[in-house]
C-alpha cells in the first residue's frame, strides 16, 4: 500500500479490482466519491460480480474470477502501444533504462519459461537475469534462486530504445496481450476491454502530465493463489501512468493483512512500478 483512503480524493482515475470497497469499506469509499464530485474523477470496476461499487463505477467489467493477470497485461500493452505513458519518470524513477545482460530471455524466446530455468530443481539460475555492466564483486555459483550481484556501473539507454533495456523487454513481454487474448481469457468482450484500457490511460492521453491514477484492491488479490504474480503488473500499471511526487498517484489496499506482497525479482518488473 503506497497511500490512504484520504488521499483518494485527489485523483482523477481509479481502477477498483479484488475488492468491493463501497459495500466492505464505505467509510473509506466516501473519498472515491467525493473525487468523483468534486474532481470528476472516473471509477472502473473490474469484478466477477456486479457489486455495491460496480453500481456507482463509470464503467463495469465482469471478468472470468482468476484472470486478473490477463486484463492488468492487456492494459499495460494498450498503454505502450499508444504512448499513454509518463516518460520522463519511467527514465529517472525506474529502472526501465537499464540494459539486461543480453543472455537474457523472455517466455516467448524459450519454451514459455525465463532464461535459467532448471526443470529438475524447478529453480531459476538468475545469472542470467543481471544487468549488463562493468565492475562489482566476482559472480560466483549462485545457490538456487539466488540474485547475482549487482555490476557497479550499469549501462543504460535513457532514449528507451535498446532492445535489451528493461522499457523494451517489458513491451515485448506484454505485446501478447492483445484485446483478443484478453477477452479469450477474461471473458471481457474485446470492446468493453478497449473502453476500459482508453478510459484509465487518458489520464496520460496527449502527453497529459497534470492528473493521477490510482488502483484499489484488496484481499481478492492479496490472499489469492498467485497474489505475488498480481502486484508485477498492477506495479506496472501504476508506474507507466504515474506523475513523481503527485497526489493520488499510487494504489490502496483495502484489508488490514498485506500478506503476498513481496516484489517479483526479474528486471523487467522488479523497481518498474509506479509508471503507466
Amino acid at each position: 500500500m503506497t497511500n490512504g483512503w484520504v488521499d483518494i480524493k485527489n485523483t482523477d482515475m481509479m481502477l477498483i479490482m479484488g475488492g468491493n470497497p463501497a459495500e466492505n469499506h464505505p467509510c473509506g469509499f466516501k473519498w472515491a466519491l467525493e473525487a468523483k464530485r468534486n474532481r470528476n474523477a472516473k471509477i472502473i470496476s473490474v469484478d466477477p460480480r456486479f457489486t455495491r461499487t460496480s453500481a456507482v463505477a463509470d464503467l463495469f467489467c465482469q471478468i472470468r474470477a482468476g484472470s486478473d493477470i490477463a486484463f492488468l497485461g492487456g492494459v499495460i500493452n494498450y498503454a505502450i502501444q499508444n504512448n499513454r505513458i509518463a516518460k520522463d519518470y519511467l527514465v529517472n524513477f525506474t529502472n526501465a533504462a537499464f540494459v539486461v545482460k543480453s543472455d537474457f530471455k523472455l517466455p516467448a524466446d524459450t519454451d514459455g519459461v525465463f532464461s535459467g530455468f532448471d526443470a529438475g530443481k524447478h529453480s531459476y539460475d538468475r545469472s542470467t537475469w543481471n544487468y549488463a555492466g562493468v565492475g562489482g564483486a566476482p559472480q560466483t555459483a549462485l545457490a538456487p534462486g539466488a540474485l547475482p550481484p549487482l555490476p557497479e556501473k550499469v549501462e543504460y539507454d535513457l532514449a528507451l530504445q535498446n532492445p535489451n533495456c528493461v522499457f523494451q523487454l517489458l513491451k515485448k513481454h506484454y505485446s501478447r496481450y492483445t484485446p483478443e487474448m484478453v477477452e479469450r481469457i477474461t471473458g471481457i468482450p474485446k470492446e468493453q476491454f478497449l473502453k476500459a484500457a482508453e478510459l484509465y490511460t487518458s489520464v496520460r492521453k496527449d502527453g497529459d502530465m497534470k492528473k493521477a491514477s490510482t488502483i484499489i484492491y484488496a484481499v481478492g488479490w492479496t490472499q489469492h493463489s498467485f497474489g505475488t504474480q498480481l502486484f508485477a503488473p498492477q506495479r506496472c500499471c501504476n508506474c507507466s501512468s504515474e506523475t513523481s511526487g503527485a497526489l493520488a498517484a499510487a494504489s490502496t489496499l483495502c484489508a488490514d493483512t498485506q500478506t503476498s506482497r513481496a516484489l517479483p525479482t526479474w528486471p523487467a518488473c522488479s523497481t518498474l512500478c509506479r509508471a503507466i
